[in-house]
């Protein structure tokens, strides 16, 4: 069956022979040079509905689909913003159907909730590429492919590392009292994060008082990140869900006379975080304010067009593309984590790291 691509370039083909046709009987002198003239490429139409922009993150992840598809590179983009609401995303989908575009990439806000709509671009014959975050669906055939991060693993190598360095530091699994500033909830990042949190806690004997959400924004993880202090007065981590919410906890914890740091004997709250792309929270890494950062890495544009360019071949992409992703640290104690016999090297963080980093 020819797919729904192939139909609209032969169309426009047929369109572009008949009006050369008609344009020939009326020009007299300027036939030959219509017969012999080549029709422009037809750009590829990608609809693009981003989920927001709550995160430092979001918005590289954002610019680096911009940059992918430009008009140079033979494409147009349209861009949806769909501002961390579920019901605007469906809404641009069904606008790119009506469109008519030739792919649509979708960055979930959440995982459920999907099935209908990816029923509708199935029907119309348009191949839907999910970024970031996962979605759940009945049958997995309702989605091309999916490109992102591992975010279950993320949360294992930083509970590994914590585990680790703990030891390093004299402390046994009940001398930890963890609270968990968690993203959206519903959310790939959130699940996979969280349940790593959750199953190590198990696993170590950690003492985890209180996981709450912080939206992934900055303002609430230092809103929850208060209350949480003045709830528990022995709190010695936090595990922030991204960059935003441990900024975020970072405030509340110095408002509150304490300090952010990895002496855990003194009396420090060490703090977790996710990401790696917001530059203030990667220079508290550097200098320690920021125990461990797990990256997310959010330059997902380059390889969804390397996706676009394999199906535009008549090829077919791998239906799963993880991201390689690294683990950084200014603590030298702990060189590495080993999660289901694989080892993963920790990254001690330098200046000379930050000023080579991409992003």
């Amino acid at each position: 069956m020819i797919n729904r691509i192939c139909v609209k370039r032969i169309l426009s083909a047929v369109c572009v022979s008949v009006m050369c046709c008609i344009m020939a009987t009326g020009c007299g002198s300027s036939r030959n040079e219509e017969e012999n003239a080549s029709p422009a490429n037809e750009a590829i139409v990608v609809g693009f509905s981003q989920l927001g922009a709550e995160s430092d993150w979001r918005s590289a992840n954002s610019e680096s689909m911009r940059d992918a598809f430009t008009e140079e590179k033979g494409y147009e983009l349209i861009f949806e913003d769909g501002q961390q609401k579920q019901s605007k995303q469906i809404t641009a989908i069904r606008s790119f159907i009506q469109q008519g575009v030739d792919y649509i990439v979708l960055a979930p806000v959440t995982q459920d909730g999907w099935d209908s709509v990816l029923e509708e671009t199935r029907d119309a014959g348009i191949p839907v590429i999910i970024v970031d975050r996962m979605v759940q669906t009945a049958n997995d055939d309702l989605f091309t492919c999916w490109v992102g991060s591992d975010f279950h693993l993320e949360g294992c190598k930083a509970c590994e590392w914590l585990y680790r360095y703990a030891r390093t530091q004299g402390m046994s699994g009940d001398d930890l009292h963890i609270v968990n500033i968690q993203g959206t909830i519903g959310s790939s990042a959130q699940i996979g994060r969280t349940a790593g949190l959750e199953e190590y806690s198990e696993k170590y004997g950690w003492d985890l008082r209180e996981e709450t959400p912080g939206d992934f924004t900055q303002a609430k993880g230092r809103e929850v990140m208060a209350q949480m202090l003045v709830t528990y007065n022995n709190i010695n981590v936090v595990y922030c869900e991204n960059d935003n919410e441990a900024l975020g906890a970072i405030e509340a914890i110095e408002a509150a006379g304490k300090h952010a740091g990895g002496d855990l004997k003194n009396g420090d709250i060490l703090v977790m975080s996710f990401d790696g792309v917001n530059e203030d929270a990667i220079n508290y890494c550097l200098n320690g304010t920021i125990a461990c950062i797990v990256e997310c890495n959010p330059l997902h544009g380059p390889r969804v067009e390397s996706i676009i360019s394999t199906l535009e071949a008549g090829g077919t992409p791998d239906k799963l593309e993880y991201v390689n992703e690294t683990l950084y640290s200014s603590y030298e104690s702990v060189d590495a984590v080993t999660i289901d016999s694989v080892a993963y090297p920790v990254t001690i963080l330098t200046q000379d790291i930050i000023d080579t980093r991409a992003y």
